[in-house]
């Protein structure tokens, strides 16, 4: 039977150290057409029942794939192991809703997978189109093996953990944990499925995603930071109307990752797969930052920080701009201010993006320049009607308003 959508499950909120998923029961079917990773995915056929598994991953293992195959034709199958996905990531590498072209930002976000609760302790995840934006952590071979079994056995159940809008480094964080207590990780298959090393490595070789996430949890940590205990590993929180405690309000660490490496990077996948490339050159050394600034045009405003190594550069600039917006915008706002919401803290990272180049060019990133730059706009209101918007457009009102009053 084939799936409707706009799709809605209940589901049962988990929470770890690392963050909170959501635990929820889907039919194979239904995973086959929402579902990638880098190395494999599942194709329907013309006669709308039959699959094909495509990927740079078939020719490695198709033997596995088609022994599960066998398994789940059998009467007696079973699988009460959990399949791990993160919600919102494209095949391309970015995060859905997170498009420069503002048009594409606002369809994309009704694209996006969401969870509402409604109830205390119920509930419900959203998955509004069957486009591809669910990565799987875990659990390829066991999925993708039912695109090969008989058509009967599409409609089985299978549970699933959740996460929405979790960073790609730390879906290979899980990835590598998992494995790694039950059997050995083929490391050349973790390049392929997330393009990290995940031994140590040295920052010269980070990609801009392992540099955003690295800043992410350093501002999250650092004492002297505005954001300090404030990020967690959870969804971009939504728009409901509720009252925010000034004193305890949090973001999304995917809210700061995303902001970050749109200072630093167009096309991190791009940036990522370069670094893991090897040189024709059999005496060729790792790539690392500097060597691939020419291999393709990027006019991110903080690319050359990237590409020169200076982190701690990148580092003050973002924490500055942050600690302005604080004593600016979060301080003072309303109880209902969406400035304090995802929408508002996406909004003054766009901010960040387009004042960053004069900050670099006149050579002052204080707290104290960014604060002259934006304090023509501290007197707005952000818990006004004009900023309640459900859907994307609301992250760009607040941005636009930001920047009119600036004078950007």
């Amino acid at each position: 039977m084939n799936t409707s959508y706009p799709l809605q499950v209940p589901a049962l909120r988990v929470e770890q150290p690392l963050g909170a998923f959501y635990a929820v029961v889907l039919s194979a079917r239904t995973l086959l057409d929402l579902c990638f990773t880098e190395a494999l995915r599942a194709e329907k056929l013309a006669d709308g029942e039959t699959y094909e598994v495509t990927g740079t991953q078939r020719l490695r293992q198709p033997k596995r794939l088609n022994e599960i195959a066998n398994y789940i034709n059998r009467d007696d199958s079973a699988f009460p192991n959990s399949i791990i996905l993160a919600a919102n990531y494209r095949e391309d590498g970015r995060v859905e809703g997170e498009a420069d072209n503002e048009a594409d930002e606002q369809r994309e976000f009704q694209r996006r997978w969401s969870v509402e609760e409604k109830g205390p302790g119920c509930y419900v995840l959203t998955i509004p189109s069957p486009e591809r934006l669910a990565a799987i952590i875990d659990g390829q071979h066991r999925l993708f093996a039912f695109g090969l079994a008989s058509a009967e056995h599409r409609d089985d159940q299978l549970l699933c953990s959740v996460y929405i809008d979790l960073p790609k480094p730390l879906q290979a964080h899980i990835f590598a944990t998992i494995n790694s207590t039950q059997k050995p990780v083929d490391k050349s298959l973790t390049y392929e499925l997330f393009g990290y090393n995940l031994e140590d490595e040295p920052s010269s070789r980070w990609s801009p995603e392992k540099l955003a996430v690295f800043l992410t949890r350093r501002l999250g940590s650092d004492k002297e930071s505005p954001m300090f205990g404030r990020i967690a590993v959870a969804p971009q929180n939504d728009f409901r109307d509720e009252q925010v405690d000034r004193g305890h309000w949090r973001v999304s660490t995917a809210v700061l990752v995303q902001g970050i490496l749109r200072l630093i990077s167009s096309n991190p996948k791009a940036d990522s797969n370069a670094l893991f490339t090897k040189d024709s050159s059999i005496f060729a050394k790792p790539r690392t930052r500097a060597d691939i600034k020419d291999l393709r045009r990027d006019r991110s405003p903080l690319r050359d920080l990237y590409i020169e190594e200076n982190d701690q550069l990148l580092y003050k600039i973002v924490e500055n701009f942050l600690s302005a917006a604080d004593q600016l915008f979060w301080q003072p706002a309303a109880p209902r201010s969406f400035i304090l919401k995802t929408v508002g803290i996406q909004a003054l990272l766009d901010v960040l993006r387009l004042i960053a180049p004069a900050a670099i060019a006149n050579r002052n990133a204080t707290v104290e320049s960014f604060e002259n730059r934006l304090r023509s706009a501290a007197h707005i209101d952000f818990s006004e009607d004009l900023f309640r918007n459900a859907s994307g457009s609301g992250r760009s009102v607040i941005r636009n308003r930001i920047l009119d009053a600036i004078g950007s």
